[in-house]
């Protein structure tokens, strides 16, 4: 069979499975204490993904990126099936119900893109820096972009745009196009706050402008908009440093008070901060970052670009995933519904993100041939 190889046991990474699985287990605890009822999806949802992850390991990745045109047409396949048939929930049509099972094809988006940017990228290396192949590349990415925000999902469609650039820097994107980028983006970013503050933009969503107004000025949308933040908040700063103990019956806790919705997804990190106190959320945290740093360490040994693009890409999306997710239950960013890689309740994330794990390691098994 042409997709698999010999491998050497020696270059497995076993140190990147322990970091994921652990964070997983984490992440079980944390589900299972937020809305006991889906604990037991979420231990399957974590064995089907550490199955998804081994065999994905053994399968060679050259393989699979002859493919990269395919992987393209069944992403765009997935979300317009999405668009046109796709089940609504909370005002949003992002699942595809299959009666057993509800699916979201905007998780997988996230791995098959690096997939198919890792090779067209690689193949078009030498002209990237063309303005035509950049627009070329942008025309490509578009479609799905489009397609996750009118589902609407805004904070997938923001990570996403990251995402890509993060590929593009990756596919050996000038830093002279970077400069000229970030000089451009910046302003427009301020510019762009400034409008929503005074004026209504014809591409926000009220809820999404309300959103952002709380985030600015949160005392005044303190009992609207800006509860759940703000409850959030207040739940990690009551865990203090050791937490006020996992699975707590406090009725004042904000998973018992019900002082914020879907605690399992968006705001798992609260939950981690409340019972588990600072020393549960750094935990949480160096474990996100040391998968990162791994993911990298095994991108800088790839024989090729599109090894490298895989691993950067992978621990691009779990550092941007993360970093969003964190950063809203803290408040850093407007609210905006993001899981948090390994943790957050969700069986495509959960699948999705162990399967780019997989892609990972595979690139780690066929490592240049110095080493």
């Amino acid at each position: 069979m042409k997709f698999l190889k010999r491998y050497h046991l020696k270059n497995f990474n076993f140190i990147l499975v322990t970091f994921v699985t652990a964070l997983s287990i984490i992440g079980i605890m944390a589900v299972g204490s937020a809305q006991k009822s889906m604990q037991g999806k979420q231990i399957f949802g974590v064995i089907l993904g550490l199955l998804v992850m081994l065999l994905f390991s053994v399968i060679d990745y050259k393989w699979i990126l002859r493919f990269y045109w395919i992987l393209y047409a069944v992403n765009l396949i997935l979300l317009l099936l999405v668009h046109f048939f796709g089940a609504e929930a909370n005002n949003a049509v992002r699942w595809l119900d299959f009666g057993f099972i509800r699916f979201q094809p905007s998780d997988p988006t996230k791995i098959l893109m690096i997939l198919f940017f890792a090779q067209f990228l690689t193949k078009h290396r030498k002209k990237l820096n063309h303005p035509v192949m950049i627009m070329e590349a942008i025309a490509l990415i578009l479609p799905s972009l489009y397609l996750i925000y009118k589902q609407p999902n805004l904070s997938t469609t923001i990570c996403l745009a990251a995402l890509f650039c993060v590929l593009l820097y990756l596919g050996d994107l000038s830093y002279k196009f970077i400069g000229t980028v970030l000089a451009v983006v910046i302003p427009v970013c301020l510019i762009f706050l400034s409008l929503v503050v005074h004026s209504n933009v014809p591409f926000l969503k009220d809820y999404q402008r309300q959103r952002i107004l709380a985030w600015l000025e949160p005392q005044k949308y303190a009992s609207s908009t800006a509860y759940q933040q703000m409850n959030s908040i207040m739940a990690i700063g009551s865990g203090q440093l050791k937490g006020k103990g996992y699975d707590n019956n406090t009725t004042t806790s904000v998973k018992n008070g019900n002082f914020i919705s879907e605690p399992q997804t968006d705001f798992i990190f609260a939950i981690i901060g409340e019972e588990l106190g600072f020393i549960g959320c750094c935990i949480v945290i160096i474990l996100l970052l040391l998968i990162i740093v791994q993911c990298i360490i095994i991108g800088l040994r790839a024989q090729d670009l599109a090894g490298q693009i895989i691993c950067g890409g992978v621990a691009a999306l779990i550092g941007i995933q993360s970093f969003i997710n964190i950063s809203v239950a803290t408040g850093i960013f407007p609210n905006t519904g993001i899981s948090l890689p390994f943790v957050s309740y969700g069986l495509s994330s959960i699948v999705s993100l162990f399967s780019g794990i997989g892609v990972v390691l595979n690139v780690g098994l066929q490592p240049k041939k110095y080493q």
